[in-house]
């Protein structure tokens, strides 16, 4: 059995001879070998997950009458997701409304009298200690309106605690109360996130953290290859102790649909920047493991097997085979055409 290497000598050694006089090889253009500056990246494994996301809870007492949506379910921002009994809140509403009443009666009544005593005063008809307990009067019935006021406004924000809504338009995620359970201020009611707004965490590894903070060039991309536009890039300013990672965090500017929290997308990084030999992909013949290009040699092409890196767009790196100023063929496929 032929080794490896023998078999691909051999098929060099054919491709040479294929070319021997070709008309092709010398209507070809040619390029020289030059050293190109390249941006080397990582790919990193990324989450997508919801900048709102968050768990509503009761601020005010009373039992579920209404749980109008359930987990899965979208919700428009405002909607209403749970209403409590509010004959509690009412009654108290009711009263802070007429004690509020009669502390704005009482606040007329002290004002008619202090004008009334000022007016005597000013005629030498009462006297200074009248005066001043008619102004007294007056303060403590301001003073008492205000109170009544403040009452009112909390009676108000109570009742309106019973009508729990949504913070914003989503998805309920989770339901932690049932029909008919009564509920106590801070007790979780629902959980829930948004789709309009959402986020890519990844956790970059300590050698890159430098780099990437400086440079901010990265890029997104899902499964079936659409590349996601980034807004902003966050970098959380320690490691974790373990992983000794940095965590980053790319917030998208337009979410397409499909995408969803808890997915993963392959974030690309931009880590450092050197020079290598580039050459157009299709200056290489590709055959099974063999990697080749035609190299002009005193006017006459002559296939040599290369060792080839990452593709850059349409160009691939050549690690080894080849030097700086030698000129290729511009199409290896042109020649086993001709």
């Amino acid at each position: 059995m032929k080794s490896k290497t023998s078999m691909l000598a051999g098929f060099i050694a054919a491709m040479m001879l294929s070319v021997v006089g070709s008309k092709t090889a010398y209507a070809q253009q040619q390029i020289t070998v030059q050293k190109q500056t390249i941006t080397d990246t990582v790919s990193l494994e990324g989450r997508v997950e919801a900048i709102n996301q968050s768990t509503v809870s009761a601020q005010t007492s009373g039992t579920i009458i209404e749980l109008p949506v359930d987990v899965d379910d979208p919700v428009a921002a405002d909607q209403l997701i749970i209403r409590l009994d509010d004959t509690e809140q009412r009654a108290r509403l009711n009263r802070a409304t007429a004690n509020m009443e009669s502390a704005q009666s009482t606040l007329d009544d002290a004002e008619r009298r202090y004008r009334r005593i000022q007016e005597l005063y000013q005629q030498n008809v009462a006297s200074e200690s009248e005066r001043d307990d008619a102004q007294t009067q007056l303060e403590t019935a301001k003073a008492r309106l205000a109170e009544t006021k403040a009452a009112l406004e909390e009676a108000q924000k109570q009742l309106s605690y019973t009508q729990v809504r949504a913070p914003y338009a989503g998805i309920v995620t989770e339901r932690f109360v049932e029909l008919g359970e009564s509920v106590q201020p801070g007790q979780p009611l629902m959980s829930g996130l948004s789709l309009e707004h959402l986020r890519v965490v990844t956790e970059l590894p300590q050698q890159y953290a430098q780099y990437v903070r400086n440079q901010r060039d990265a890029e997104i991309v899902t499964d079936d290859g659409r590349e996601l536009s980034i807004g902003s890039m966050i970098f959380y300013p320690y490691a974790d102790a373990q992983s000794h990672t940095f965590r980053l965090r790319l917030n998208l500017t337009d979410p397409e649909g499909g995408l969803f929290p808890g997915t993963l997308v392959k974030v690309n990084v931009s880590v450092g920047e050197r020079d290598a030999l580039l050459v157009p992909s299709a200056a290489v013949l590709v055959r099974g493991e063999l990697r080749a290009v035609y190299v002009v040699t005193d006017g006459k092409p002559q296939l040599r097997q290369v060792k080839v890196g990452q593709a850059h767009d349409d160009q691939v790196e050549i690690l080894a085979g080849l030097v700086t100023g030698e000129n290729i063929l511009a199409s290896a496929e042109a020649m086993l055409d001709e």
